[in-house]
């Protein structure tokens, strides 16, 4: 057997997938994410390891560990975990969707050279600005930072005593050239480091070591047992839905929302706000449009009415042409195409009519917005594709699927049941580094629905949308 593991925001899942890649047994441990500030967002380095204890407990009780070959890790991305000379933590993560180092981000990418050796924007979620952050407001835990690892990251040294991370991973770190597929010194020395403070870099299937003989001990693994390079998450899922060719493209509605396209070659655009970034393969590149929140936005708005998210996209029938209200999904500011740390949502038209399924169309339209900016984005670039695969907690909504393929014009083809996320990616890539799977083993799985667009509500959708844009024009300064 070959097992996955994700790390995400809000929980740390494993999956056990067997010889033909089917999921045999599955768990879940939750996490949550502080936020002592506004704009700040954090984690404690020690829960994610309770978390893996918890998900090899529940694990265990369910298989035996010594049938798994290889081990494979996806994580949530650009989290900073700083670790002093004897592996101690030095204070909490800095999650992805933590943009209080907007300040250092706009130095750094104000620097030519982050842009044309990385390929994108420094974002304020990435790593780098994060670690500067740190030099210019606590500089004593600074001075101590002997080891930058991302989440994953972390969770592999618990679980092998070495220093590696991903290339996928690594590239939303704004030090790698992303071209070359290596950490860039000149970009590490800007922000006071060197090769001496990063992981060793590897590809998603390399071997990047055994267990330590505690983990063997205490859950009876083999000691043969490797652990892969795995992936950052939205490069693990693709791994998991058979995204891997130029042309393949899905869509994630997840806490974030994620339109990845996979490419063939490095062809930056940072200034489209798209990231670009290493696969999890060797030798090949993604495109990705990513806004904040996704289903945090329906989530936030079914706490607000006191309904079940669920409950609130059931209810709403037919699809219906937008109405007059508009909702903005920047609740926690947003990436492509704005790269935005400031701007915030906004419910916008609202009139006496605007009753609950009004709005909770309202909140579906403007996420499906959001994401249609990020496919413009992707076309500025000459990224093109004819079909999406969805997938994430918001793919169970046929309605918002329908909004999608009619405002994005694309057919949009939701899998069977079952779960092909990040977990599944990390496995299949755990199969490959015990030399048991090779990439053209990593099809797409079968599609249970598809969903075409509607063409007689395409153009009050674009219509729609363009008042989308004007509205962030002008609510963006508020």
């Amino acid at each position: 057997m070959y097992l996955g593991l994700d790390l995400g925001t809000s929980g740390l899942k494993g999956i056990l997938i067997d010889a033909g890649q089917k999921v045999v047994a599955e768990a879940h441990a939750a996490l949550t994410v502080s936020r002592p500030q506004p704009g700040w967002s954090e984690q404690n380095p020690a829960d994610w390891l309770a978390a893996a204890e918890t998900v090899f407990d529940a694990l265990s009780a369910q298989t035996s560990a010594g049938e798994i070959r290889a081990i494979g890790l996806s994580g949530q991305m650009h989290g900073a975990t700083l670790l002093d000379g004897r592996d101690e933590v030095l204070r909490p993560c800095m999650l992805w969707n933590d943009t209080r180092a907007h300040e250092q981000a706009a130095a750094m990418d104000a620097d030519a050279d982050f842009r044309a050796i990385t390929g994108n924007i420094v974002f304020p979620g990435f790593t780098a600005p994060k670690v500067a952050w740190v030099r210019d407001n606590e500089p004593g835990v600074f001075e101590r930072i002997s080891r930058v690892l991302l989440p994953k990251d972390y969770l592999r040294l618990w679980l092998t005593g070495g220093y590696h991370s991903d290339k996928s991973d690594a590239a939303g770190t704004s030090w790698l050239d992303t071209g070359k597929r290596v950490w860039s010194d000149r970009l590490l020395a800007r922000t006071g480091l060197s090769r001496v403070n990063m992981p060793a870099l590897v590809d998603g299937p390399d071997v990047t070591g055994k267990l330590r003989a505690g983990i063997v001990d205490r859950w009876g693994f083999s000691d043969d047992c490797v652990v892969a390079g795995g992936g950052g998450d939205n490069a693990a899922s693709a791994i998991g839905v058979g995204v891997t060719g130029a042309g393949e493209a899905f869509v994630s509605l997840g806490t974030s929302g994620v339109l990845f396209a996979a490419c063939d070659a490095y062809a930056p655009a940072p200034e489209t706000a798209v990231h670009t970034f290493c696969h999890a393969l060797p030798r090949t590149w993604h495109q990705m449009g990513v806004i904040l929140s996704a289903t945090d936005a329906l989530n936030w708005y079914a706490g607000l009415v006191g309904v079940d998210a669920a409950d609130l996209t059931g209810e709403l029938g037919d699809l219906q042409a937008p109405g007059r209200t508009l909702f903005l999904p920047y609740l926690g500011g947003e990436r492509t195409p704005h790269n935005d740390a400031a701007v915030r949502g906004a419910l916008v038209g609202l009139e006496h009519a605007s009753g609950r399924q009004a709005v909770t169309r309202a909140v579906l339209e403007g996420v499906v917005h959001a994401v249609r900016d990020c496919r413009d984005a992707l076309a500025a670039t000459g990224t093109q594709f004819e079909r999406l695969l969805a997938v994430g907690g918001g793919a169970k909504s046929d309605y918002w699927l329908k909004v999608l393929a009619t405002s994005l014009g694309v057919a949009i083809d939701v899998p069977v049941a079952g779960d092909f996320g990040g977990a599944f990616g990390a496995a299949r890539l755990a199969m490959m580094a015990a030399g048991d799977l090779d990439a053209d083993g990593l099809s797409q799985p079968p599609i249970a629905r598809s969903f075409e667009p509607d063409a007689a509500l395409a153009d009050a959708f674009t219509e729609a949308h363009t008042r989308f844009r004007t509205a962030y024009q002008q609510t963006r300064t508020l």
